[in-house]
């Protein structure tokens, strides 16, 4: 597998496993697989992922809290539809974020405020 196959990989494993009724922000997201710095290139994975994808990309969000994907209507439904609470296209990451003790593979938990 390539590196950057390997890399895809730990991002989408750190996506699967945000619960549902929480969120993780995209440099979130980046840390938890170690790719720190890469929060862009997290959401451009997220841009390219088939419709009718199981992954719940609707559970990453930017580090102010807003949504940012072009289909503000469908993340903001879903995320409701989990319980978080969603104003205008803003959430509490206060309230809402993830914060896990232990990841897959021994991936480092994030410190990310």
């Amino acid at each position: 597998m390539s590196l950057k196959n390997q890399q895809i990989e730990r991002v989408v494993q750190v996506i699967s496993k945000i619960p549902s009724g929480s969120v993780a922000t995209y440099g979130q997201v980046a840390e938890m697989a170690n790719l720190n710095g890469r929060a862009r290139w997290v959401g451009r994975i997220l841009s390219q992922l088939p419709v009718g994808t199981r992954l719940p990309w609707h559970r990453v969000i930017s580090s102010s809290g807003r949504i940012t994907n072009p289909n503000i209507e469908e993340q903001r439904n879903r995320l409701r539809q989990e319980g978080v609470t969603v104003r205008e296209d803003r959430v509490s990451l206060k309230r809402f974020r993830w914060n896990p003790a232990h990841l897959p593979d021994g991936l480092p938990r994030s410190s990310e405020g």
